[in-house]
């Protein structure tokens, strides 16, 4: 008896560490959305992160995580989390709160980065996904009912997981990369962006969904891994727009009927069913019919996992990828395109800046300048959906200042926000003589 209960206590794996170097890293998100939003789709994550349901004149809201990735204020977080959202509030572990700036986001790994204007934040290093292993033990550390720095521990139970749970539409430019770590590491709504960590408290993955029929916790949750994640950050902070790079193939996972069938003798790898023309694949010699065993030095054997290698490099980047055709092996070097077929940095679309505030506007008179002692303006004369209206600006009211630069014409604006990347401050007044202060992110 005495050996078994020591053998235990040796083996026993203590969390406390890994908890103490993440749950101050780890914030709670809240998301503020205009007043006339609704929610006019099914969203597949809405009781992950919470049920909008704000108090009657209050603006609807949710809450979710996010990870503090540096000392200087970057938070990563899911796209789902704030996509949509008027302002982002973030609140620290420590009780402290500030309003995030959106510095990009990417609906197709489901992943947006935010900045607070803060120093000296404790944050979670990165881990490498690559590394991770079934059956090792992990926390999931986030803010589950709003219920702040709350610490999980379960296993991994599997990776390379695809659910089907986000857009596929090649008409919007939306390729979905899911290749979701599986743990039972129990995740709640508000849980949604934080952290997935190991015993050494390395950040691994972003949690991001749940399996289940209830909208609470039931048994499995989904992470996205922190290679993509890094990946993506670099690249919003970079370019301000993801760069993504294809491969060009179509593939399917190998099973035994499909080798039987194409006479493959090993079930590993995935099998190329056909070639993108002009694409990558098909410029380097790869041809439909060969199984892809390896992207470098990582091994291939679902689709997801080809999805999530590939997701890692630039349009631009040389891989090394490891094929069997007629059962024998080859290694050919491929270049990789971005989705326009070339190699050059795709640019963030420029918001089209009058069209995205909604209003008409015309210049004010001297005799308005006079009755409303102001030097200068630029009055709504007519209001529509947009910026403006979703801050809760009414027609006639007289911008005077966009962050803080006067304003006297459309130009101006033009000028002042056309390069904006986050919260925008304007202030004005009305023709009764009240001064009013908006804040919106662009």
């Amino acid at each position: 008896m005495q050996n078994w209960q020591g053998m235990l206590s040796k083996n026993t794996t203590d969390f406390t560490t890994a908890a103490d170097l993440t749950v101050h890293s780890v914030v709670n998100v809240k998301t503020t959305y205009p007043m006339n939003y609704s929610n006019q789709y099914y969203d597949p994550f809405r009781d992950f992160f919470g049920q909008r349901q704000p108090r009657q004149q209050e603006a609807p809201s949710s809450t979710g995580s996010g990870i503090i990735i540096s000392q200087d204020g970057y938070i990563v977080t899911n796209n789902h989390v704030i996509d949509n959202g008027e302002k982002i509030e973030i609140t620290l572990n420590d009780k402290r709160t500030y309003t995030a700036d959106l510095i990009g986001k990417d609906p197709t790994t489901d992943l947006a980065l935010l900045k607070i204007k803060e120093t000296n934040l404790p944050f979670i290093s990165y881990g490498n996904s690559d590394n991770v292993k079934v059956g090792e033990w992990v926390l999931a550390v986030g803010n589950p009912f709003n219920l702040t720095s709350t610490v999980t521990a379960g296993i991994v139970s599997a990776k390379g997981r695809n659910i089907n749970l986000l857009d596929n539409d090649p008409n919007r430019g939306l390729y979905p990369i899911e290749s979701f770590i599986q743990t039972d590491a129990a995740v709640n709504p508000g849980n949604s962006g934080g952290a997935l960590v190991n015993t050494k408290g390395e950040l691994i993955g972003i949690n991001s969904a749940i399996a289940s029929n209830t909208g609470s916790y039931t048994g499995y949750s989904f992470a996205i891994p922190v290679n993509i994640a890094r990946k993506v950050v670099a690249d919003l902070l970079e370019f301000g727009e993801v760069q993504r790079a294809f491969i060009g193939v179509s593939i399917r996972d190998l099973d035994s009927k499909l080798a039987q069938e194409k006479s493959i003798s090993e079930l590993k790898g995935v099998y190329v069913n056909g070639l993108t023309t002009g694409g990558s694949a098909e410029d380097a010699g790869i041809k439909e019919g060969d199984v892809i065993t390896k992207i470098g030095d990582v091994a291939i054997n679902k689709v997801p996992e080809l999805q999530e290698q590939i997701g890692r490099y630039r349009p631009g980047d040389k891989i090394n990828v490891t094929l069997k055709r007629n059962n024998q092996e080859k290694v050919l070097s491929v270049l990789l395109k971005n989705k326009n077929g070339n190699t050059d940095v795709v640019e963030k679309p420029k918001i089209a800046v009058i069209s995205a505030l909604g209003a008409t506007f015309e210049d004010i008179t001297d005799a308005d300048k006079k009755k409303l002692n102001i030097e200068n303006g630029l009055k709504i004369s007519k209001l529509g959906a947009g910026k403006l209206l979703s801050a809760g600006i009414k027609e006639g009211f007289i911008i005077t200042s966009v962050d803080k630069k006067k304003i006297s014409t459309t130009d101006d604006i033009k000028t002042t926000l056309e390069n904006k990347k986050d919260g925008v401050l304007i202030e004005g007044v009305y023709p009764n003589g009240m001064r009013a202060y908006y804040g919106f992110g662009l």
